[in-house]
C-alpha cells in the first residue's frame, strides 16, 4: 500500500512538473537617465552588488544601444519593437502628416490598436504587468484625454493641499485603467510622466511593492513585467533628498512608510562604509530594488525560468543627442539561467527594437497580423554571445539620424524647411526647440565641437568620444558613402517620410544649404549654457 501511494505521489509530482508552462517569465527592469559607466559592472565607482550578481549569472552586453535618447520615444520602442519614427499615433501624424519629414521626440505615444508587447503577450496567455513610470501616453494637459477617463488637471509646482493630494490619488487609479486599455492585464503604482512638485520625489519602495505583488500573484503562469523605476532621473542631490521623503509617491502623500526594500537608513550607512558619498546614493537605492525582485524569484523557486533584463532608457550626459557615449549606448545585462550562458560578455551590436521580437519568440508567439516591428530577435546570442545579429544600429531624435557600426558612427542633421526659415526669422520658438532636448543635439553641444554640423563621421576605436569629424576628409569618402547608404536603407522603412536629400519631397531640404542656421544655433546654445 505504501509503495502504491509513493508511486502515485511521484506520478502526481511529475505530472505537475510537466504541466507547468515551459515558456519563461520575463522582467524588463528599465532605469531612467543612466550612463553606462555608472555601474560597477562597467567599471563605475559605485555600489551596485545586485547588478554584479546579475552579470555573474547572465550576459553583459557591451555594445547595447537605444534608438532615441529622451524618455518618450525610447520607451515607445521598448514597448513596441518599433522606431519612434514608425509611430502612427494620431497626434504624431497630425503634427507630421504623411509626405512631410517628421521630428520624432516627446511627440509619440502608444497607439490605441494595442500593437504593443503587453497586449501581444496577453493574447498568448501571459499575465502582463506594468509598474512605475509610463511617459508614453497622452498628455494630462489634453482635455479630451482627461474627459475620457475622468482625470483631474493636477497642478504642478504648487503648494500641497488635501484636495490636490486627493486628485493625485484618484488620477493614479485611473492611469492604471488607461494602461489596461492598452492591453496590459495588470497595472499598479503608476507615474504617468516625470514627477513634479509637490510630489517630486523618488520612491522605489512604492514601485517595488507593486512589482513584488504582481510576481506573487502570477507565479503559477507565465508573466511579463515591465518595471520602470524613476531612478536615476534628475541630479544626484535629488536622490539623496528623496531618502528623507518616504511618504511621497505617485499617488500622493501616503499614510505610512513602505518596507519593500532594505531600510532607507542603511543606504547611506552602506555608501559610507564603501568610501562613497551621497552623490552615489541613488545607484545603490536603485540596485536594492533589483535585489528584492531577484530574491522574490528565488523565494518562489521560479528564478531558473525567469529572464531578467536590466537596461536604461538612454544616457544622461549626452541626452537628446545621437552620440554614443552617455547617449545612445546604455548598460544592458540579461539573465535567464535555463536559457542562456552565464558570466560572459557580448560586444555584439544590439538595439532596443530587438527586445519585443525576442520576447515574442520566447513566448512561442507569431507576430500578430498588422503588427509592425523594426527589430530582430536576440535569441541566438543567448548561447553564442559572439555571433552577430546585426551589422549596425540606427538612431533618431528630432532632425538627427545616425548609423553606428562596430567601427564607425555617422550622424546627419537635416532640418525641415519650417525649421530653417524659423531660425532665419529669429523665431524664439524654433531656436528654443532646436537647442533643446528634442532638437537632435541638446546637451552634447558642451562636449562635442561638431554637434551642429550636417554630416559627422567618427572612427569609434580611435575616437570613442566622437571628437574628430572625418566627414570632410577625402580619404574617408568611401566610408562616409557606405554609412550613408546604410542610413538610406533604414530610412526606406518609413513610408512617405522624406529626409533631406536622402529621400526628397515635402518639407525636406538638402544638406549643405544652411550653414548660417548651424552658426546661429551654436551661438544660441552657447548663450543658453552661459546663463545656467
Amino acid at each position: 500500500m505504501r509503495l502504491l501511494l509513493s508511486s502515485m505521489a511521484m506520478m502526481l509530482a511529475l505530472t505537475a512538473g510537466f504541466s507547468r508552462d515551459p515558456r519563461p517569465n520575463i522582467i524588463v527592469f528599465l532605469v531612467d537617465d543612466y550612463d553606462k559607466e555608472e555601474t560597477s559592472v562597467y567599471g563605475g565607482k559605485v555600489l551596485t552588488p545586485n547588478l554584479e550578481r546579475l552579470a555573474r549569472e547572465g550576459i553583459t552586453f557591451d555594445n547595447a544601444h537605444v534608438t532615441s535618447t529622451v524618455c518618450t520615444p525610447s520607451r515607445y520602442t521598448f514597448l513596441t519593437g518599433r522606431y519612434a519614427g514608425s509611430s502612427y499615433d494620431k497626434e504624431y501624424r497630425d503634427l507630421f502628416p504623411p509626405g512631410q519629414q517628421a521630428l520624432p521626440a516627446f511627440n509619440v505615444a502608444l497607439e490605441p490598436d494595442n500593437m504593443n508587447v503587453g497586449a501581444a503577450l496577453a493574447a498568448k496567455g501571459y499575465a502582463t504587468g506594468f509598474v512605475g513610470k509610463f511617459h508614453v501616453g497622452p498628455s494630462l494637459s489634453d482635455p479630451a484625454f482627461r474627459a475620457k477617463y475622468g482625470l483631474h488637471d493636477v497642478q504642478k509646482n504648487v503648494p500641497l493641499s488635501k484636495e490636490l493630494n486627493g486628485q493625485q490619488f484618484e488620477n493614479e487609479k485611473k492611469f492604471r485603467k488607461v494602461i489596461r486599455d492598452y492591453g496590459f492585464t495588470w497595472a499598479k503604482n503608476i507615474y504617468w510622466d516625470n514627477t513634479k512638485a509637490p510630489f517630486q520625489s523618488h520612491n522605489p519602495e512604492w514601485t517595488a511593492a507593486a512589482a513584488l505583488e504582481f510576481i506573487q500573484e502570477h507565479k503559477d503562469q507565465p508573466f511579463y513585467l515591465h518595471y520602470c523605476t524613476t531612478l536615476l532621473h534628475g541630479p544626484n542631490g535629488s536622490w539623496y533628498k528623496s531618502l528623507s521623503q518616504p511618504k511621497v509617491t505617485g499617488e500622493g502623500i501616503i499614510d505610512k512608510n513602505l518596507e519593500a526594500l532594505p531600510a532607507r537608513s542603511t543606504v547611506m550607512e552602506r555608501i559610507e562604509k564603501a568610501g562613497l558619498s551621497s552623490n552615489e546614493a541613488g545607484y545603490l537605492w536603485m540596485d536594492d530594488s533589483l535585489g528584492v525582485l531577484l530574491d522574490k524569484l528565488e523565494e518562489l523557486k521560479i528564478s531558473d525560468n525567469t529572464l531578467v533584463l536590466f537596461i536604461a532608457d538612454h544616457g544622461s550626459g549626452n541626452k537628446g543627442s545621437l552620440f554614443k557615449a552617455k547617449g545612445t549606448e546604455v548598460p544592458c545585462i540579461m539573465r535567464w539561467p535555463r536559457g542562456m550562458k552565464a558570466g560572459v560578455r557580448s560586444d555584439q551590436l544590439i538595439q532596443n527594437t530587438d527586445f519585443v521580437p525576442t520576447w515574442l519568440e520566447l513566448a512561442q508567439s507569431t507576430t500578430p497580423d498588422g503588427y509592425h516591428i523594426d527589430g530582430v530577435s536576440l535569441r541566438p546570442l543567448f548561447q553564442k554571445p559572439d555571433a552577430p545579429v546585426r551589422e549596425y544600429v540606427y538612431h533618431e531624435i528630432g532632425a538627427a539620424r545616425s548609423i553606428k557600426t562596430r567601427d564607425h558612427s555617422y550622424i546627419s542633421l537635416r532640418y525641415t524647411r519650417e525649421q530653417v526659415e524659423g531660425v532665419r526669422d529669429n523665431s524664439r520658438r524654433h531656436i528654443k526647440s532646436m537647442t533643446g532636448l528634442s532638437g537632435g543635439v541638446s546637451r552634447s553641444i558642451a562636449t562635442h565641437p561638431h554637434a551642429y554640423t550636417g554630416d559627422q563621421l567618427y572612427e569609434l576605436k580611435g575616437d570613442p568620444d566622437e571628437q574628430k569629424n572625418l566627414a570632410s576628409l577625402r580619404r574617408h569618402a568611401k566610408t562616409l558613402k557606405h554609412m550613408q547608404d546604410l542610413l538610406v536603407g533604414e530610412l526606406g522603412k518609413f513610408p512617405q517620410r522624406p529626409y533631406g536629400e536622402f529621400f526628397t519631397g515635402g518639407n525636406s531640404i538638402a544638406g549643405g544649404s544652411y550653414d548660417d542656421v548651424f552658426e546661429t544655433l551654436r551661438k544660441a546654445a552657447s548663450d543658453k549654457k552661459k546663463k545656467k
